[in-house]
């Protein structure tokens, strides 16, 4: 089977309107950049995204929201994206948000083949409106069910032919569980290599669970908030 793909426009071809996505990263740190920016190119609709954060203005998945490609955003996090306030108040967009624990733990029970997982995350908050809870060991819990998402698009620091992804420090975030969780993984990457080339002791997603890599480009790897201090 040949995983590779020429580009990132290529490796998101078959997309729909419509279609749920899981989007790797944290902040902007580890996002697909490719994938996001083929998605604007080709003018995909009506998306479902979920995703630790909904980018910034002018980046990651900011970037579909202001062409109002965006359905419903199911993310931990929104609090550095003004458009995405915006569409939320007026009504624009569908948003559900849920604790940043249960968001990795809905991406895990995907890719474990589990339907449903239970968690004490959110139990007694609007979070649990209208979900069913039991009681274990004396503790309530909340049901959540595993994510169903047709394509998860990540990004790796190496990749090999045969799909297998390393991810470098801070990117390492949700793109593991998220590259398990989707039905059809497509894995953007700084470096590809052929196969056997990369330390197996040193692989986070195996190969098995990727159906597409491609080499990016021209990566901006943009920092949501820097912080300095003036030199003395």
């Amino acid at each position: 089977m040949n995983k590779v793909f020429a580009s990132a426009r290529e490796a998101i071809k078959d997309i729909h309107d419509g279609a749920v996505l899981l989007l790797g990263g944290f902040g902007l740190c580890g996002i697909p950049e490719n994938c996001i920016a083929a998605l604007v190119d080709r003018g995909i609709k009506d998306l479902t995204c979920i995703s630790n954060n909904a980018g910034v203005d002018d980046f990651g998945i900011g970037l579909m929201l202001q062409k109002k490609q965006v359905k419903k955003m199911i993310a931990s996090y929104i609090g550095e994206n003004a458009e995405f306030e915006r569409q939320l108040l007026n009504g624009e967009l569908e948003v559900e948000l849920i604790p940043q624990g249960t968001l990795a733990t809905r991406c895990m029970a995907a890719g474990y083949g589990m339907p449903a997982i239970f968690t004490p995350a959110g139990v007694g908050t609007e979070v649990a409106n209208g979900k069913e809870t039991r009681i274990f060991n004396d503790k309530e819990y909340l049901l959540e069910h595993a994510f169903n998402a047709d394509f998860a698009l990540v990004k790796a620091w190496k990749g090999d032919t045969h799909g297998n992804l390393i991810y470098k420090e801070t990117a390492r975030n949700f793109n593991p569980l998220m590259a398990m969780a989707g039905k059809i993984t497509i894995a953007e990457v700084e470096e590809l290599v052929p196969a056997g080339k990369l330390d197996p002791n040193q692989i986070h997603t195996p190969g098995i669970y990727v159906k597409r890599i491609f080499e990016g480009k021209n990566y901006q790897k943009r920092i949501e908030q820097r912080t300095v201090r003036k030199l003395k």
